[in-house]
């Protein structure tokens, strides 16, 4: 959530960008009249308990026994406290939600408008299209070398649920652990992560809670957790309520998982095989940033993202994504878009968000500055390979016939193989 100090006084920035956001609920003036309330109601109490201090305190200074005027006015302040507190506390929740409704601020090069109204940043690999197109739907060539079970998957799991098989299994494994290597070799710090997440974490992250129909997630019955719809979120809470050191920072992290998605109302055209499914393979990246560092992490991230697409010879766009298609934490989002020869569309196969302070704060994340103040932490995200996407841009673009044609850069995972 963003500081309620900052909203105060950047009110009509915060409700601007509320609404190129589309969040077209966000109320800021009903938030800071909450706040004033909650101030208000904070005042009576600090009132009523310097009152009962004082009787407290005299009643001690005397050494007698309290009198019946201070022992009912004890009583009343009790009674009176016990309300207020109660009230303050339904109006902190009610405040907390309220914050929760009001998206993170937009970084001032973010454009402003719909999803699709995004801004082309850069290109790459233009010069393979000709030598490309027209290679064979994904599914429709895997299904033709035994490499996917989706009738099975079904039977075991229901719609969208699939067995990779043979080479498939393996190209994945192999682009996993270049990924990985890759990372690593960028100073990454390398944790598989718990694949369950409490409530707090997870709305923390962003996520919308059980509670909402919006939610994404694939929640326990009867407990307070949640499978986790990328390690990002499991990455967020690992520092949750901690204090960080200066010096330390940036951290990165790359975390491994599985994702698990309902993936709920997400019909169109890119749906078809491994491209949306309910489970998938992903090595995120993760960093924690000092507020002047988060800007230059970003790029940073990104530029990683790029190597990786690049060495394995899979032409991308790169895109900074319009207001209306960020979600609430994100202050500013690239997505990375592989081309498909299939039909010459671009794809969304990874991206990365600056979310700021937004995330950290709602789980109390700081780092204590050199002249000993506290900050609230920023935090950013991107993926290094969405496996199951990544398999389909591969399958699309390294086609040689019956085949597919290794980089050379997934050779060595794969026994040095240049083609399966």
């Amino acid at each position: 959530m963003l500081d309620i100090r900052f909203i105060r006084e950047n009110a009509e920035r915060v409700q601007k960008d509320a609404l190129n956001k589309g969040y077209k609920n966000a109320d800021v003036q009903a938030v800071i009249s909450l706040d004033d309330e909650r101030k208000a109601l904070t005042a009576q109490i600090d009132e009523l308990r310097t009152r009962r201090n004082q009787i407290a305190a005299s009643m001690k200074n005397s050494g007698g026994k309290p009198s019946d005027e201070q022992i009912a006015e004890g009583k009343k302040i009790k009674e009176e406290l016990a309300e207020l507190e109660k009230t303050y506390r339904e109006l902190d929740e009610k405040l907390s939600n309220a914050l929760n409704g009001i998206p993170n601020i937009l970084q001032a090069d973010v454009p402003i408008g719909e999803e699709g109204e995004d801004d082309l940043v850069k290109a790459w690999g233009e010069e393979l299209f000709e030598s490309r197109k027209g290679a064979e739907d994904h599914l429709d060539f895997a299904n033709k070398k035994g490499w996917v079970d989706f009738e099975r998957g079904s039977k075991v799991a229901g719609t969208k649920f699939y067995f990779l098989k043979g080479d498939l299994a393996l190209l994945e494994n192999a682009i996993y652990q270049f990924a990985l290597n890759k990372l690593i070799s960028k100073g990454f710090n390398f944790m598989t992560v718990p694949h369950m997440v409490n409530g707090e974490v997870a709305t923390g992250t962003g996520f919308a809670p059980r509670s909402s129909e919006q939610s994404d997630e694939y929640f326990i019955e009867g407990e307070d957790l949640s499978l986790i719809a990328t390690a990002e979120m499991s990455l967020t809470g690992y520092h949750a309520g901690e204090i960080l050191n200066e010096k330390d920072l940036p951290i990165f992290y790359a975390g491994y998982s599985p994702c698990y998605r309902k993936e709920a109302g997400t019909y169109g055209k890119h749906t078809r095989g491994l491209f949306r499914v309910h489970q998938f393979n992903k090595l995120e990246m993760y960093a924690y940033a000092l507020p002047e560092q988060s800007v230059d992490v970003h790029e940073k991230i990104l530029v990683v993202e790029e190597e990786i697409y690049q060495e394995l010879g899979i032409p991308y766009r790169v895109i900074n994504i319009a207001s209306g298609d960020l979600g609430a934490p994100a202050s500013k989002k690239y997505d990375i878009e592989y081309w498909s020869p299939v039909d010459g569309s671009y794809r969304e196969i990874t991206s990365c968000s600056n979310c700021t302070d937004y995330q950290a704060r709602n789980l109390n994340i700081r780092v204590r500055r050199e002249n000993g103040e506290l900050q609230v932490v920023h935090t950013l995200n991107g993926t290094a390979v969405s496996l199951a996407r990544c398999l389909v841009a591969a399958i699309e673009n390294f086609q040689d016939g019956e085949d597919l044609v290794l980089p050379k850069v997934l050779r060595p995972y794969m026994n040095n193989r240049e083609r399966i």
